[in-house]
Parts: C-alpha cells; structure tokens; sequence
C-alpha cells in the first residue's frame, strides 16, 4: 500500500479529485485530497503562493504524512515544487500530471504564452476582488475537449474563482527540481491543448525535472472529469516503484 496526495489546479478544489481518488483506493492505496488555500469556501482571493504552498505543507504535518507520492496538477505542480522543497523527507516520489514545472524565480505567468498572462489580467481587473475566472468558452474547447457538452457545462460549475497572485507570484526555491533527489514522474495528456501544442506541457516543462519517468496517455487537461478511472490508472503508473 502507497500514500497518495492529489493536489488539484487552478479554480478547482480537492473534492472534484475525489472520483480519481476513489479509483486509486480500490487498488489498496491510502489517498488524500487537500484543498488549497484560496480555492476553499471562504477563502480570501488575495493569497498568494507561499501561502498556497504553506497550506499544503501544513497539512501534510497535521495529518502526519510521510513516504508520500505526491500528485499535482497543472497550477499543482508549483504547489508539489514549492511542498518538496520544504519537506523533502517526507516524499517518495513526485507526480507532475500535465503541470508546471517551476525554476527558482519562476512564476506560472512566465511559463504562459502572453495571450493567457493578458486573458487574466483582464479578468483580474474586471473582478477586482483579487481572481480571475476562465472563460466557458476556452473550458470547453481548450480544457475539456475530450467530453460531451453536458459534461463540460456540470463541471464548469464546479469551478471557483483563483486568486491571481499565486499566477504571478514567483516561487522560492532551495533546489530546483533537476536538483532534487526525489524521484520524478510526468503524465502527459496527449489531448491536452489548456496550453498550445507549439508551447507544450511536455517536453518544454517536463525537461526542467531531469532525470524523469514519462508515462503518456490520451486524453484532456481535465481527464479527471472525462475519465477518472484511466487518469487513476496513470497516476498508479507514475507512482509505482
């Protein structure tokens, strides 16, 4: 039996992993869920990413976790980075899921082209609380293209407004993650075009890892809506010894 923490991406929260979850426990695994903070009920928009990365930390010490394979998915992947670097003794092996992959310095809007980093300013400015919000529009066509409209019109009403500054806020790090001892995976979604092809997700971000294990499979950046159970059987992939 492994222990699983999925940490989910931008304007999602823990509970929308839960079918994935449920999958990876049937095969024996003890798995964890958190909620980020700023994407919690409540939660003010105006965090940023030390404290987004914090919460996460946190958790891991409340709930006593150790020997962890830590999953996180696309804005997760600054979360794992940032979680790693603080308490790198209490994981196994990190899980890159369609994520980015952050340098010391970096912030998720460095990694975006410059239509994406504009597209949230202006809902930044718009909202003026703080978030941003993604348009139905690029969901269903960029985020969710391997699911009918139904499915992407329930999820979208999943969603939660993200606090902008954990987008621009620049990680801190000790080590980079080539420079990591923990052992390292990367699950690309092949249909996955939240970012463009000529821009990818792998190998663009996935090289920054080093020494990697890939494990490539069809599907959305949000198969953990269209299909969670092949999703769970990616991740069991990726985390194995």
């Amino acid at each position: 039996m492994s222990t699983y923490v999925l940490v989910h991406g931008a304007w999602h929260t823990g509970n929308e992993l839960e079918p994935v979850a449920k999958s990876v426990a049937a095969a024996g695994h003890r798995v964890f869920t958190p909620t980020i903070r700023g994407n919690r009920p409540g939660d003010p928009k105006t965090v940023g990413l030390a404290d987004a990365i914090g919460s996460i930390v946190d958790y891991f010490v409340q709930n006593e976790l150790k020997d962890v394979i830590l999953v996180g998915h696309s804005y997760g992947g600054m979360i794992i980075t940032g979680v790693a670097d603080r308490v790198p003794e209490r994981i196994r092996r990190l899980v890159y899921w369609n994520a980015f992959v952050p340098q010391d310095g970096e912030s998720i809007a460095d990694m975006l082209p410059r239509h994406h980093v504009e597209l949230f300013e202006r809902s930044a400015t718009e909202r003026g609380d703080g978030s941003v919000i993604l348009p139905f529009a690029i969901w269903r066509e960029a985020f969710i293209n391997d699911a009918d409209l139904a499915t992407a019109q329930h999820t979208y009403e999943l969603l939660n407004p993200h606090p902008f500054k954990t987008l621009t806020d620049k990680i801190s790090l000790n080590r980079n993650p080539a420079e990591m001892a923990i052992p390292k995976s990367y699950i690309n979604c092949t249909e996955d075009i939240a970012l463009p092809h000529h821009y990818p997700w792998h190998p663009r971000l996935s090289q920054k890892l080093g020494l990697f294990r890939l494990i490539q499979v069809p599907g959305s950046h949000e198969l953990c809506f269209s299909n969670p159970a092949r999703l769970a059987t990616a991740i069991m992939d990726a985390g194995r010894d």
